[in-house]
């Protein structure tokens, strides 16, 4: 079907993995030529040598231009380049929240090791405005290549910390494509251009170049094709003394091929592998793509996916679905998950398995629609009147949103109950090569079972509650009901007292229950030191190369990241006891008593004083650095291995007392 073909057909396997981090500080910095007609190049001094200059092994790219340039595009064509040639990568972009467009960027991380993170710093930025120039050169690496479009960018050459190479991006642009391309196919000439100066896989990219856009006009992709070639015969010699080459890491015999996707994109293949097959929502970034997916690929497999009018009937459906005896998914937003509120706490009454997905945005109310934020913990959770219970998973990585979705399922129809899945903008829209998913161990047959039942009790107040389809033949002839009003074990309402206490305690028992079996997380690091990190969501990779990095310079430090946030597993506490502190980094805000919301949680699970909170709300993901400088203030790390300078903007209390003026103007896509 549909999902194995997309599992299928590529050419790379993840390569052999070890945990060392891998510089190119130095590799990709020229050696001095003489400027060329076009091309302004300045090389910062002496403390750089050439270390085999042809062969790096990992490498921070920053695309920086306008939403309309389809920057996005090019990046991504070089993520799944990276993916299809045996290479580990992650994305990381920023787009305007205005639908006139604006300045955005798109990072790619590209190494032949483990890639945790998108990347603190760029070792290659290409700028195509004199915006992008400004607001992202102090993003580049010491010794960096700044590659600027001369036709519209005026670098300031005394910077001596960079090289600087400008080549007239549009002006030959419009001379390979004509006049009409004054503002297109800039983006895929800068591909070609790249393609040149990292010896990458030119017959990949063109092929996926044509993937991208099989089913258009011919034209359009001769002429993407034609941007491309330009890109890649510009005389590269006359800017650069080096071209470089990924370090090649032969795969493990046996190793699963790999495939490239974007996380909105796992988690909806996920859900069908799970048996997911009908679900219903509502359009709203960043949660549509995943509508979107679902809405393509659900009827191939004799399914469903329909856009209601709005979110309440969105979720309403969903559950209509689910009673019918098909698992049903909805999702949404934050904006959008508070007007599913009521129908969830139907779900969680009636016992109805559903999957809600939330794909977190900034916030409160429209907030900030494109950028990064894990400020929905709490909605999750507690979010309903009444005593709600249902269960909250989060998912760390792209490849997890996949297999989370699978989780879900599980859980879901087990226990009868509805549960979320968060993800976030981040994971949304980042990019990750991830092995192949045995398609043939993990597709679950959604069909339901119609065999007739001699007796049936819906709502066992001394079992966990499992519905069965309508149509179901029930030989005694007792039909159950289901309603959200407080019921009997049939389903019949009632206002008895006692009975709501003990249908209340069996909604709530069946998540500790779920508690018992959940497997305590994994401790990355030391077992037991100084400092223990906690994250959650996509502050996976920064967290654990925090970690690492932390252990490099001689610190005692561990991590841990929480999957199943609600319940949590049983048996953390024994892992606080072995640790002086325990620093929980999230991004949200640190509230009234100066806590994060998972923070909070843990310090009122456990009564653990030694429960720390490291925060932030500028919509941006988590730098390496910023974990470092936060946790263990006065000390000083090299990420990656390369010099830096200053401090990066940590808005770990923003007070109106400790925060005299705001004078940095963050524009939209810096990060």
């Amino acid at each position: 079907m549909v999902l194995a073909g997309i599992c299928s057909g590529k050419t790379g396997i993840l390569p052999e993995i070890d945990d060392r981090v891998y510089t190119m500080a130095d590799p990709i910095s020229p050696s001095p030529v003489a400027p060329e007609a076009g091309v302004a190049l300045n090389t910062p001094g002496s403390e750089r040598a050439d270390l085999r200059p042809e062969n790096i092994q990992d490498a921070v790219i920053r695309l920086a231009g306008n939403s309309q340039d389809g920057i996005q595009t090019a990046g991504a064509f070089l993520a799944r380049l990276a993916g299809r040639s045996d290479q580990d990568v992650m994305t990381y972009m920023t787009i305007p929240a205005t639908i006139s467009g604006g300045p955005s960027i798109f990072q790619v991380r590209i190494g032949s090791g483990e890639v945790l993170s998108a990347g603190d710093e760029a070792d290659f930025l290409v700028a195509f405005y004199q915006h992008s120039y400004q607001d992202h050169i102090d993003f580049v690496r010491e010794g960096g290549v700044v590659l600027y479009d001369s036709d519209n960018v005026e670098p300031n050459l005394d910077d001596k910390r960079f090289v600087y190479v400008g080549v007239p991006i549009t002006g030959l642009t419009v001379e390979a494509l004509g006049g009409t391309a004054k503002d297109k196919g800039k983006n895929i000439f800068v591909l070609g251009l790249i393609t040149k100066i990292f010896s990458l896989d030119v017959e990949k990219l063109k092929k996926i170049i044509t993937e991208k856009f099989a089913g258009k006009d011919e034209s359009i992709v001769n002429t993407a094709l034609m941007a491309f070639q330009a890109g890649y015969a510009y005389p590269v010699g006359k800017v650069l003394t080096h071209q470089y080459q990924f370090e090649h890491i032969p795969k493990k015999v046996g190793a699963r091929a790999q495939i490239t996707m974007d996380g909105n994109q796992a988690l909806a293949y996920g859900l069908i592998a799970a048996g997911v097959r009908y679900g219903a929502g509502y359009p709203i970034t960043p949660w549509s793509s995943v509508m979107e997916t679902l809405r393509r690929e659900l009827p191939k497999y004799g399914g469903i996916f329909v856009q209601a009018e709005d979110e309440l009937g969105a979720v309403s459906l969903a559950l209509g679905f689910s009673y019918s005896g098909y698992l049903a998914v909805t999702g949404s937003a934050g904006p959008g998950i508070s007007l599913k509120t009521e129908a969830i706490g139907w779900a969680s009454m009636a016992e109805i398995p559903l999957i809600i997905c939330n794909i977190q945005r900034g916030g409160p109310s429209t907030g900030l629609p494109t950028n990064v934020e894990q400020s929905d913990l709490h909605q999750a959770i507690y979010g309903g009147h009444g005593d709600s219970p249902r269960v909250v998973l989060a998912a760390k990585t792209v490849e997890d949103c996949f297999y989370i979705a699978i989780e879900a399922a599980r859980i879901a129809r087990t226990y009868s109950t509805p549960v979320f899945i968060l993800s976030d903008t981040s994971l949304a829209t980042r990019i990750e090569a991830f092995d192949e998913p045995d398609l043939s161990k993990l597709m679950v047959d959604p069909k339901p079972d119609l065999s007739p039942r001699q007796s049936f009790k819906p709502y066992p107040v001394d079992a966990i509650t499992q519905h069965i389809p309508p149509g179901t033949r029930i030989l005694d002839g007792k039909y159950p009901l289901l309603s959200g009003l407080e019921h009997d074990e049939m389903g019949h309402p009632t206002g008895s007292p006692k009975l709501h206490m003990v249908m209340t305690a069996k909604r709530r028992n069946k998540l500790r229950k779920l508690a018992e079996e959940i497997p305590v997380p994994e401790i990355y690091g030391d077992d037991e030191g100084d400092v223990l990190l906690i994250g959650w969501g996509s502050t996976y990779g920064p967290i654990h190369d925090a970690a690492k990095q932390a252990r490099d310079h001689g610190e005692k430090v561990g991590a841990i990241h929480l999957r199943h946030i609600h319940p949590l597993p049983n048996g953390i506490e024994k892992i606080f006891a072995r640790f002086k502190r325990i620093v929980v980094v999230e991004m949200n805000d640190q509230g009234v008593y100066g806590f994060g919301q998972l923070a909070i949680i843990l310090r009122a699970r456990y009564c653990e004083p030694k429960i720390e909170s490291f925060t932030k709300t500028d919509g941006l993901t988590f730098r390496v650095k910023e974990i470092l400088d936060s946790v263990f203030k006065g000390r000083s790390f090299a990420a990656r291995k390369i010099p830096r300078d200053g401090a990066a903007t940590i808005h770990a209390d923003t007070a109106p007392e400790s925060v005299k003026s705001v004078r940095e103007v963050v524009p939209q896509g810096v990060g």
